[in-house]
């Protein structure tokens, strides 16, 4: 159908077109919509002109304005930095233990040193803190070098066994399968997993007791609660570091793993390492 007609019903003109006997109306637009559709066009005319906005091959148009987003983020940076810097003078200048009876500094603490956690820690500890095999759990109470204020923040300091830093935490359990033979060494770790569990066979706790106190009291204590001075774990728990089976414990006691924690003080600096102390012994555990 050609033409333009009048709807009988509206008394409005048609378009002309039909589709299956139905004609489409010609209603015009609202004025109004039609001045806010003008309006955002010579709005977006004077948007291109004034700020950044048209792609060019290297980059884009300055806008007369010379306004960027990007030198905005750098001066709200700098803002932010120079509001810190205060904060962090004061945190280099307090010992450790003292920053919890400053209650605007512990804050600052602790959000410093989980941002500091979840860039440099998270990688081994966990995003939670939780640990894995080989990497302590930083949420209990169960610490190998100390869970004091001052001890965590020593032990990230200076490490464990990193052979860089003169005050890096240092000890190396012995491979006993140079010292033991292999039934003397099930007898001890059916005695270790009896502290905390059920051992594969009762008959060998008693005398791996005996082995244990000859050779391993030394370290871990004559109730195995562990010495923090010479990093050696509590055995009194279910909280392994190196495996949890009897398997895993007498793979361990034949021939020991030693993990190594790097020194942070020189990468991160005094102020970053106290956050990050603050941060992990805020976790739950510490003492």
């Amino acid at each position: 159908m050609s033409g333009k007609q009048i709807d009988e019903i509206t008394g409005v003109e048609t378009t002309g077109h039909e589709w299956d006997g139905i004609r489409e109306l010609n209603n015009p637009m609202p004025r109004w919509w039609l001045w806010t559709f003008y309006l955002c066009i010579i709005w977006a005319i004077g948007y291109a002109i004034a700020y950044p906005a048209i792609p060019l091959i290297k980059g884009a148009t300055p806008g007369l304005l010379g306004y960027s987003s990007r030198a905005e983020v750098v001066a709200e940076l700098a803002d932010a930095k120079a509001a810190q810097g205060a904060l962090l003078e004061k945190i280099a200048a307090t010992p450790v233990a003292d920053i919890a009876g400053d209650q605007e500094l512990l804050q600052f603490a602790i959000a410093g040193g989980s941002s500091a956690f979840k860039v440099n820690c998270a990688q081994c500890h966990g995003s939670g803190a939780a640990g894995s095999a080989g990497y302590p759990n930083l949420n209990d109470d169960d610490w190998l070098w100390g869970g004091t204020i001052d001890q965590i923040y020593h032990t990230i300091a200076h490490g464990i066994r990193f052979d860089a830093d003169d005050d890096t935490h240092y000890s190396e359990m012995p491979a006993f399968a140079d010292m033991l033979e292999p039934d003397q060494i099930n007898q001890v770790a059916a005695y270790v997993v009896s502290l905390s569990d059920t051992p594969s066979d009762a008959a060998l706790v008693a005398p791996g007791e005996q082995i244990y106190v000859d050779n391993c009291a030394a370290c871990h204590g004559d109730e195995a609660e562990g010495i923090v001075d010479f990093g050696a774990p509590r055995l009194s728990d279910g909280i392994w570091l190196k495996g949890s089976t009897e398997a895993q414990i007498v793979a361990q006691i034949r021939s020991p793993k030693h993990g190594v924690m790097p020194a942070w003080v020189d990468r991160l600096g005094e102020p970053t390492v106290k956050q990050l102390a603050v941060y992990v012994h805020t976790l739950g555990g510490g003492l």
